[in-house]
Parts: C-alpha cells; sequence; structure tokens
C-alpha cells in the first residue's frame, strides 16, 4: 500500500523504513502535521499514519474520504485526536499502538517523581555553577507514601510494581479493576478517597470526556496540602488554570508534568529564538516546584521499534486479514 506517514520526525524514518523491510508498503514521509489544511496532501494515497499532534477533526476525516483514505494508522496508544464518530460514520478504519512500551512511559514518571522530590534538576545546575550548598534540596523518603494511580492499564501497572518495589503503599482508580494490580496488592478505592489519600497522584487513563479535567478545582480541594502530582498520559487530564491556583495555595506541593493542555503549538518544535504566546505555559514554568518536559515519556529505542512494527503491521493486517487486528482497531 501507498503509505502517507506525517508528522516525522528524524529519528523515527529510519526505523520506519528498516523494519519496513518485511512488509514493503510504499512510505512517504511528510514533516507537516496532518490537518484540514493539509489533507489534500493525501491524495493518491491508500492509507495514512498520524502522530498526536495531527487534528482528524470532521473537516479532515471528510477530505481524507473524498481522497479515498481507506485507513488510518495512528503511531500512538490515544486516539483523542481523531472524531472516531465521523470515522466510523465515512467507514475509515482507525488502528492504533496500545501496548508499544508500557515501561517507557511508567519509567519515565517515576523519573519525574525522583527529580521533583530530590530536586536533582536544580543540584545539577547548581553544580555547573560551582555551587555545592545543599541549601533548599532536602526531599523525602518514598519508602511508605501513600500512591495513588488513576488509570491502571499496562502503563499504571507497571507503574504500580515500580513504586511498590520502593515500599510506597499504592492505591488506585478505574472504572475495571485490573486483576494484576489486586494480585499484587494494589487497593482499589473510589476517586475521592484516591485524592484524600494520595501523598503522590500519578495519571495513567486515556483522554474521554470523562476522563477531562479529571484534576480539577473540586478534585485538589479533596487531596492533602503538599500533593505531589505526576501527568504523563494527556494534558487535558489536568485543568491547568486550576493547577495554578493549586500551585498559589499550596495545595500542589511538586507538579511533573510531560504533557501539556495546549502543548500543540509548542511540543515537537524548536522554540528556542520564539517569543512563545502561552500565557499559562509561560505561568506554569514561573514554579519552582514545577518540572515539565516535552512529551518524551514514550521516547525510548523499544518504544519507537515497537510503534514502527504495530504501524505497519496494522496496515498490512487491513490488507490482509483485518479479523488479526484485534484491540489494535479503533473502529
Amino acid at each position: 500500500m501507498k503509505i502517507a506517514i506525517f508528522s516525522t520526525k528524524e529519528f523515527e524514518r529510519d526505523i520506519l523504513i528498516q523494519e519496513n523491510q518485511l512488509y514493503r508498503h510504499e512510505l512517504v514521509f511528510f514533516e507537516a502535521a496532518l490537518n484540514e489544511k493539509t489533507a489534500d496532501l493525501t491524495n493518491g494515497f491508500d492509507a495514512i499514519s498520524c502522530f498526536v499532534t495531527d487534528n482528524l477533526n470532521a473537516h479532515t476525516l471528510r477530505k481524507l474520504h473524498q481522497n479515498k483514505i481507506q485507513i488510518i494508522a495512528l503511531r500512538s496508544a490515544g486516539f483523542n485526536h481523531v472524531d472516531i464518530a465521523t470515522a466510523k460514520e465515512l467507514g475509515i478504519t482507525v488502528v492504533r499502538v496500545p501496548n508499544y512500551s508500557p515501561h517507557a512511559v511508567a519509567e519515565f514518571a517515576v523519573g519525574l517523581i525522583l527529580t521533583l522530590n530530590r530536586k536533582i534538576h536544580k543540584a545539577y545546575q547548581w553544580v555547573r555553577e560551582h555551587n555545592f550548598l545543599l541549601n533548599h534540596l532536602v526531599g523525602f523518603d518514598l519508602y511508605g507514601k501513600t500512591v495513588g494511580i488513576i488509570g491502571t492499564g499496562r502503563i499504571g501497572e507497571v507503574f504500580a510494581r515500580i513504586m511498590q518495589g520502593f515500599g510506597c503503599r499504592v492505591i488506585a482508580f478505574d472504572i475495571t479493576q485490573n486483576p494484576a494490580c489486586v494480585g499484587t496488592g494494589v487497593t482499589y478505592l473510589s476517586l475521592d478517597e484516591v485524592y484524600s489519600q494520595s501523598d503522590i497522584l500519578s495519571l495513567h487513563c486515556p483522554l474521554t470526556d470523562e476522563t477531562r479535567h479529571v484534576i480539577n478545582h473540586d478534585a485538589l480541594a479533596k487531596m492533602k496540602p503538599g500533593i505531589m502530582i505526576i501527568n504523563t498520559g494527556r494534558g487535558g487530564l489536568i485543568d491547568t488554570k486550576a493547577v495554578i491556583q493549586g500551585l498559589k495555595k499550596g495545595i500542589i506541593g511538586y507538579l511533573g508534568l510531560d504533557v501539556y493542555e495546549e502543548e500543540g503549538d509548542l511540543f515537537f518544535h524548536d522554540l528556542s529564538e520564539a517569543i512563545i504566546q502561552d500565557d499559562t505555559f509561560l505561568r506554569l514554568q514561573t514554579f519552582p516546584n514545577v518540572v515539565i518536559t516535552s512529551h518524551q515519556a514514550f521516547f525510548t529505542k523499544e518504544a519507537l521499534v515497537n510503534i514502527a512494527k504495530t504501524t505497519l503491521s496494522n496496515i498490512d493486517c487491513f490488507n490482509t486479514d483485518a479479523n488479526k487486528l484485534g484491540e489494535n482497531r479503533v473502529c
């Protein structure tokens, strides 16, 4: 099949080309994001592959349908950037990569916890400036702390095991309990109980209408003063303005973000010589107890290879035997 691959970066092209030796699809790479303005580029293709930075709203999908695109292969687990109802209406198949590397994201979440807690980012900079004082670098033992998890799919499950390894009590909320988590001693509670009991709260749920702004003013009012909140899921899980108020009031003692509500115009771009126009993002950066990274939790060699393999395999299965797609098929 002839595949248009949008939002591609240099680091993934070589891997896609290497993995494509097995499937022998015709790959055409576009650095541009896919949206209703760039959808005309899909004319003459059989399939497209997209990343989380692409905008597959109803207008974009209708243009893809006009260009006879049969399948959209997402290079991500999440699919909140796709209007699934419209895709179904148009008969466009949407597939994803649900299990590229839960360890990559879970381990990165733990990295944010350690960085915030032990002020590793500050210590690194101070030592670079030959400042060897320990002032303001005090942290706390993770041992014995209560870690709350919202969302216990594959990533949440791996994250839970890691935190149990530190000697933490792990509690969780999910609409469906994960038997593997129950088996290792994770305690499932109501959402309000997870809010109120957690010393550290990590978000690992998909972004849906139900989970959007799961961290909001009301949720923060139920939390312990000084709570640490980690988000490596989707930016929309957090009401950023509410979180800023929580930081100012001291409800949030530490905030680690690898995703951001309005990251589309920021992340995956070099803006070092630009004036950032997002005042909310700039406000977040002023807090000394906030660490923000640019959607890199997934970014390991193993994850990139798995994403490429699964994306190409999804398209191949669609072309040969769609029944093999299983959970990779969204619609």
